[in-house]
């Protein structure tokens, strides 16, 4: 259960901007090490990401409480606060951490055409704020995400996705008359995203993914899920509202490869810097091709979830 929005705000603020300067405290000293070591090890590469990390939030959190004073508080200038921030994180990922990105496929269309529907792998750290930092960058949409509750934790994350459309699902679920109703009204540059598997992939979450389908006697869902190695058994529930209530947006698909295999802390900091390229391919449904029928679309969405194993598969390979 999570604390209430001011006793969140109350808490998490303030320590946000003391870990922000023990960071900037602590920041001088490792540098000095680092230069005498005369190398720069994972420890400081992390630590270059953490304090770009803490000033980019705070200077969010910053302007947010800006545009609360000019009474902006459902203003889309909060757009630009996350543009901002997604693009610094992105910078300091490639330049510290080693990040590379390799897209196949290319889905926008030209300014003004119509909304989309978002439908995304979720494995790997950081690999939302990737998604987002691409829709706010380089197709200049406006994202509404479906995301976990406990983001909210994060100062940033809860002023500012609380402020614009977006939908907090609680590990209860139960979201979907919330996710229709934010489909209902997308413009022609928003993009919905939603991550159908739930959560992060990790091997044990798609097992018991998989029990459950048999529990509920879906049975040729819970086939067609053994059938994918890489990717868990997508939730249809808030696709389907999504598609009913935005029936002219086109809907895409993203899978991609390089970031699941980091699926803990001990993991991330092995494998600081990156070696490997993180591949991406996108592709793009019009709405006409996009069945209408509930059966229809759990049996479409399945195909799609099978083109992206496959491609992951043969990446993995």
């Amino acid at each position: 259960m999570l604390p209430p929005p001011i006793v969140r705000r109350v808490l998490c603020t303030p320590l946000l901007f003391a870990l922000t300067v023990l960071v900037i405290a602590v920041f001088p000293f490792a540098y000095a090490v680092s230069l005498v070591a005369g190398r720069r090890g994972r420890a400081m590469r992390l630590l270059w990401f953490a304090l770009t990390w803490g000033t980019l939030e705070s200077a969010a959190v910053l302007a947010c409480g800006w545009l609360w004073c000019r009474r902006r508080t459902r203003d889309d200038r909060h757009y630009d606060v996350i543009r901002r921030y997604v693009a610094g994180l992105y910078r300091v990922a490639q330049r510290e951490l080693g990040l590379r990105i390799r897209i196949e496929g290319g889905w926008d269309g030209p300014a003004g055409d119509r909304p989309v529907i978002v439908l995304s792998r979720h494995a790997g750290p950081g690999d939302a704020l990737l998604l987002v930092h691409h829709l706010l960058a380089d197709f200049r949409r406006r994202p509404r995400l479906v995301m976990k509750a406990q983001l909210q934790l994060d100062p940033c994350i809860d002023i500012v996705a609380n402020r614009l459309p977006n939908v907090f699902v609680s590990p209860a679920g139960g979201a979907t008359g919330e996710i229709g109703r934010l489909a209902g009204d997308l413009g022609p540059r928003d993009a919905l995203v939603i991550f159908p598997e739930g959560g992060n992939f990790t091997p044990e979450r798609r097992r018991r993914a998989i029990r459950r389908l048999t529990r509920l006697r879906r049975w040729r869902e819970a086939s067609r899920a053994a059938g994918m190695r890489h990717l868990m058994p997508p939730r249809s529930g808030g696709v389907i509202a999504a598609l009913t209530a935005a029936p002219s947006a086109d809907v895409v698909f993203v899978a991609h490869v390089g970031l699941d295999h980091m699926t803990s802390a001990a993991e991330v900091w092995r494998r600081v810097p990156l070696t490997g390229v993180v591949q991406a391919r996108w592709w793009r449904i019009p709405s006409e091709d996009v069945p209408r029928s509930e059966d229809a679309q759990i049996d479409w969405l399945y195909t799609q979830w099978e083109l992206a194993d496959a491609w992951i598969a043969a990446r993995r390979g």
